[in-house]
Parts: C-alpha cells; structure tokens; sequence
C-alpha cells in the first residue's frame, strides 16, 4: 500500500502544479500580471463558446467535483482511521482547487455557470445528445452526470459509522473518480484552451492514481469496488 499510496500522492501534487500554473496563466490573460499588462481584450476575443467542450468541461466538472468534496467532508467525520481520512482530505483539497480554476476560467470567459435546462446534457462530448465513444457515455438517465451519487447514496453514507462509513465512501468515490476520468479524457481530446487540457490530463493521472490506492484499500476491508 506504501508503494500506491506515494503514486497517488504525487500523481495529486502535478494536478496541484498544473492548477498552480493555470492560475499564473489566468492571471496574466485577465490582465493581473507582475508587468501590469492588460490583455482582457485579447482574452475575450479568443474565449471560447458557451457551447464548446471548454465551457461544457469547465461547468460539469465543476459540479463533479463539488460532490467529491462534500463526500469526503462526510466520511472525515464518520471514521477516525487515518489513511481513510488522508486521502478524503486529499480529495478535497484538490478537487476544491481545480473546482475554483474552472470556475474563474467561466468568469474570465464571460461565461454562465450553469448551463441552460434546455440544453442537452454534457453535450461538449460531442454526438448527438451529447453521447461520444467515452466510456460511460454523456450522463444517465437519472440525469446525473457519470460516477455521480443518487441522494439516497449521499444519505447512506452520511448513517454511515467507521468501517461501514469507510467501505461505502471508498466505492462512491471509485465509481465517481471513473466518472471524472471519463470527462477529463474528453476534455484532453476536445478542449481547445491549453491550460484546461493541461489540467484534464492532471486530473486523469491523480485520480488513476487514486482509483489503484482506493482498490488496494478496499480490499484490505474485503470489499468489493462496486456500490
């Protein structure tokens, strides 16, 4: 587990480094670098459409993330084992940092948040209502994004005590990491902002990563990875 467990950690540390280099790039196209210069303008000219796999990526994966936060959020308070609680504070930390990237590339964009309730879901995938090659296609049909947790999911964890709050988060978690993986390989394929593909790449590395160290913690629980 030792092996793992460093793999993950610095497989989360170049995800942390791409965001660290993303924030300088945004800060100098919005015009708040060391020389002073202002290229909003520039930046606006070149901003992708509310309806590219950039905007599409930025939204959603957003979301995404915000769930994997407030599961890990949860299960630091239902068990006191370390490594479990390591890792969700991994998690968090830097889902909560990509989280706050993409949502000031929307802002930097001119971009909404949230995409219009008419819109197909996860159509930046690309195909007709959204669906591509990926793995996992362009949402369910309970309209939830892939690897996403049901409310009746979210509330069983949050019953959830010590071992039994453990096993149940480390399989939410896996099945929404592989869902997250899927959007990020769409966005390296698709995306046309550098800076974001840099960081989908980040983020298909640290949560791969993740998924092998949360298998190997799983079976030392003899659980299955499947909810």
């Amino acid at each position: 587990m030792t092996r793992s467990w460093w793999r993950a950690v610095g497989a989360v540390v170049f995800a942390l480094a791409v965001v660290a280099g993303a924030v300088t790039v945004t800060r100098a196209a919005s015009g708040t670098d060391a020389s002073g210069s202002d290229a909003s303008a520039a930046v606006a000219s070149s901003a992708p459409d509310g309806s590219s796999a950039d905007a599409g990526f930025a939204r959603d994966m957003a979301a995404h993330h915000q769930q994997a936060v407030e599961m890990s959020f949860v299960v630091r308070d239902r068990t006191k084992d370390a490594d479990v609680r390591r890792l969700a504070y991994d998690i968090a930390n830097t889902q909560a940092n990509q989280r706050g990237m993409l949502l000031g590339w929307l802002d930097l964009w001119g971009l909404p948040k949230i995409a219009s309730p008419d819109a197909p879901q996860m159509a930046w995938l690309g195909g007709p209502s959204g669906h591509s090659g990926h793995a996992g296609g362009a949402g369910r049909a309970d309209g939830l994004m892939p690897g996403m947790a049901t409310r009746a999911e979210l509330k069983a964890l949050s019953e959830a005590d010590g071992k039994a709050a453990e096993i149940r988060y480390l399989q939410l978690m896996t099945a929404h990491h592989k869902g997250g993986v899927t959007m990020a390989e769409g966005c390296a394929k698709l995306c046309t902002v550098g800076a974001e593909r840099e960081l989908a790449r980040g983020m298909v590395d640290a949560q791969g990563a993740e998924l092998e160290l949360m298998a190997g913690m799983l079976k030392e629980r003899g659980a299955m990875s499947g909810r």
